[in-house]
């Protein structure tokens, strides 16, 4: 008994070991637009070269779960190869380690499955097999289309004479409905590449007769010989019913494949759908939500056609008038200039170009027909100023810098006031806070739209004068216009083209009596008091 005890002792007698618990840490997850890499492939001895064109895809977080990252994998690469003659796909996937960290291990395959839907190919030799198995896929699959040709017009088309690089010959844009199945099922082949590189895409309803495919399809010969058809990009279109036995024209989605792009295919494409407008008399033709880079296009072939177009040639000379004479920003409120209503109907029957994409190009229109003078430019910008203004706020921001002040009166003291307005550019009107921001955005959007106006105005004057009969001169007047020198150098006739040195004496200005002054300020902002008798200003002293 003693000697057990005596053990007992010895072991409370050594320290307690304390047990270490470690913990993993936790799985950041990994972004798959970081591990991702999808190719374009046109045979089966590109699939496995990381040389090929890959695509940049708008963001492929969206087609994973929860914050759209991958989780579980260590030293993950995930390659895709696209097969661009059947369109088929197929992915190798390549880690060091998987293992749960907390967050579970992403089911790689599902999210791929999301990504390329039926296009995707489980195993490698089927996918290569692709390439000789479905060469004539597009051929077979067209043979029941119709085949658009482009016509160019010589008076109406500058733009396409002038910047078309593909050539017709080789170049073709079939025609296909949904009302035939295989139509249905090479979109849905096509699917894929929609959602990876348009952003906010959805794809479109295959069972609706009225949707309509155009194919823009380019002939090649391929490695052993034979003729291929190749699919350069594709248009789908909605036909609406338009009152009373009319059509309009929808463009609901576009797309030129990363290959193709910069090369003039996609301007043919809008071509077609142009001409196709014109020659089956639809009502007119519109694009839905369309990206920055396809407006731009779009803009840019508009205003090429309507520049030769002899009523748009006199509403802008009817504008430009108003704009030489530089007084609009000395009035109270400042006109919209719009086109009149027949020019628009005009424009619309004859282009199909409807009321809001005439406008667009109607501000870049007026800005080539402007001469150089300063104070010419300076009111153009000011009602392109307003226009946007007016376009976000709506009318009542017309009024911003009028004032009413009552007055003290013997005669109806209800209908007693003073009301005045700032000049433009002259004294702001006090603002809180929240309206500052908003005008610094305001501002912000006129900047860029003017920035736009005059790009698309520099690429369309490269190609020269339409005709004989446009006012003005296109590319040195617009540089003089939108690059013009202010302050000391042009004031001092230093610089080539700009405003010479005026003598001392003529810049003085004719002298004026108080008097006079005080009749040109009360016509300019002062409203006369109502009352019996005489008319007196607000600081009449007459009793």
């Amino acid at each position: 008994m003693a000697q057990k005890q005596q053990i007992t002792a010895d072991a409370a007698a050594e320290p307690k070991k304390r047990r270490r618990v470690e913990f993993s840490a936790a799985d950041a997850g990994v972004d798959p637009n970081d591990c991702i890499k999808i190719y374009l492939v046109s045979g089966k001895e590109e699939v496995g070269a990381t040389d090929n064109l890959s695509l940049n895809a708008i963001d492929l977080s969206n087609f994973f779960e929860e914050d759209g990252k991958i989780y579980g994998y260590q030293g993950l690469k995930i390659s895709v190869w696209v097969n661009i003659i059947s369109f088929h796909s197929f992915s190798d996937i390549n880690y060091n380690s998987k293992s749960d960290a907390g967050k579970g291990i992403t089911d790689l395959t599902s999210a791929l499955k999301n990504m390329f839907g039926e296009t995707l190919v489980d195993n490698k030799d089927d996918f290569l097999e692709s390439f000789s198995r479905d060469a004539l896929y597009i051929r077979e699959t067209l043979k029941n289309g119709e085949t658009l040709q482009k016509t160019i017009s010589k008076k109406h088309d500058n733009y396409s004479e002038s910047h078309f690089e593909a050539s017709d010959s080789y170049v073709q844009v079939i025609r296909m409905g949904m009302k035939n199945e295989a139509t249905g099922q090479l979109y849905s082949r096509l699917v894929p590449l929609v959602l990876l590189l348009v952003d906010g895409s959805n794809p479109i309803d295959v069972t609706d007769p009225s949707w309509e495919m155009y194919l823009l399809i380019k002939k090649a010969v391929d490695q052993s010989g034979n003729d291929q058809d190749l699919v350069v990009g594709f248009s789908a279109v909605y036909r609406f019913y338009c009152y009373p036995n009319g059509l309009r024209l929808r463009l609901g989605q576009i797309l030129v494949l990363p290959p193709y792009q910069q090369k003039g295919y996609g301007r043919h494409l809008l071509e077609v759908l142009n001409d196709v407008a014109i020659r089956e008399e639809v009502y007119d033709i519109t694009i839905e939500e369309p990206v920055e880079k396809l407006q731009h296009l779009r803009t840019c072939m508009d205003v090429s056609r309507l520049l030769s177009f002899d009523p748009i040639q006199n509403a802008v000379n009817a504008t430009t008038s108003q704009l030489k004479h530089g007084k609009i920003l000395k009035k109270a409120y400042i006109p919209r200039l719009l086109p009149p209503p027949n020019v628009v109907e005009d424009v619309r029957s004859t282009f199909k170009i409807n009321k809001k994409q005439l406008l667009q190009c109607w501000e870049i229109l007026v800005y080539l027909g402007l001469c150089t003078s300063e104070a010419c430019v300076k009111d153009y910008f000011a009602v392109v100023s307003n226009r946007v203004r007016v376009g976000i706020l709506g009318k009542d921001s017309e009024t911003l810098g009028k004032k009413v002040i009552e007055v003290p009166s013997e005669y109806e003291p209800d209908m007693s006031f003073v009301m005045f307005r700032s000049k433009a550019g002259g004294e702001a009107v006090e603002m809180d806070d929240d309206q500052n921001k908003q005008e610094e955005q305001l501002k912000q959007l006129v900047d860029e739209r003017i920035e736009e106006i005059k790009l698309i105005a520099e690429k369309v004057s490269q190609l020269g004068r339409p005709n004989k009969n446009w006012p003005y001169r296109f590319s040195t007047a617009l540089s003089a216009a939108s690059g013009k020198v202010h302050g000391s150098l042009a004031r001092a006739g230093k610089v080539r083209g700009q405003t010479p040195k005026v003598a001392k004496q003529d810049k003085k200005k004719k002298p004026r009596g108080r008097a006079h002054k005080r009749m040109q300020y009360n016509r300019r902002f002062v409203t006369a008091v109502v009352g019996f008798g005489k008319k007196r200003g607000p600081n009449s002293s007459e009793k």
